[in-house]
């Protein structure tokens, strides 16, 4: 029981609720159930966030582009997360309710990066880029900023957030595709983004940063439902190139032999005479 209690105590529960909640069995306590699922979401989604935007990393990195993905809306997204770590950072809550956007920052940055490498085939730009949104990072979480302006900034995500799904989500619908999106990141931030909602209230009790988690579900939504509605013309694209090159096939054989025949006549003329 010591051992259960010392490796949940500083991670999920206080000491009073971990001898509510264990010791008694009192799951009666609904603070305490709040506190431990709270605490048990944001510890998940933290762990989620690792590596929730390395499949779209490894997708663009493979295939060598970044079509279908919007550089502004990379960037606003990428404005939105690191506005949100900064204001949670220097306001001091707990790690367990904004750690995933340190992740999150690292893994936008790249792919920004990446899009700008296989959009414009500038390195240098792209390194330029990094280099800068570290510059920038730092003077938002080395306190040279004061706390007015991160909280500013993390009250322009909530229209920052919509405006930059909406870019993509209108790339979508031009393009009747979500091109090298990946599913799994789209469906993982869905899911993170709602959970945090929760969180929020439970653990922030910040408006604002409530707010911006809606608005994040919100948008976020609009493009997994994009995911799902554009899968079958994926998928018909796939069969369709498919059955295309065959016909190129096709068709390249039959030139061939059509080019063939008129040596094959003479031939039989010659036999004839």
């Amino acid at each position: 029981m010591e051992n259960l209690k010392f490796l949940l105590t500083p991670l999920l529960l206080t000491e009073d609720c971990f001898n509510t909640l264990v010791r008694d069995m009192d799951f009666a306590n609904v603070p305490c159930l709040k506190y431990g699922l709270s605490k048990g979401l944001g510890l998940g989604i933290i762990l989620g966030s690792l590596l929730v935007k390395v499949p779209q990393i490894l997708k663009i990195f493979r295939g060598k582009s970044a079509a279908g993905i919007t550089f502004i809306s990379v960037v606003l997204e990428l404005f939105a997360i690191s506005s949100n770590m900064s204001y949670s950072y220097c306001k001091g809550f707990p790690f367990s309710a904004w750690g995933e956007a340190s992740f999150l920052a690292i893994q936008t940055s790249v792919i920004a990066a990446l899009v700008l490498l296989y959009n414009s085939s500038s390195f240098l730009l792209s390194f330029s880029f990094i280099a800068g949104y570290l510059a920038v990072l730092y003077s938002l979480i080395s306190g040279i900023t004061p706390i007015d302006v991160l909280w500013s900034m993390q009250a322009a995500n909530v229209p920052i957030i919509l405006i930059s799904k909406m870019i993509q989500a209108v790339t979508n619908y031009k393009n009747k595709s979500t091109g090298q999106l990946s599913a799994l990141t789209v469906f993982l931030l869905f899911l993170g983004s709602v959970a945090r909602i929760f969180t929020s209230i439970q653990e922030t009790g910040d408006q604002i940063v409530i707010i911006t988690y809606v608005a994040a579900s919100f948008a976020n939504g609009i493009i997994a439902f994009q995911m799902l509605y554009y899968w079958k013309n994926k998928m018909t694209g796939a069969v369709t190139g498919g059955s295309k090159k065959k016909q190129a096939n096709g068709k390249a054989s039959n030139q061939s032999s059509n080019q063939k025949s008129p040596k094959k006549v003479k031939n039989h003329k010659i036999k004839d005479n």
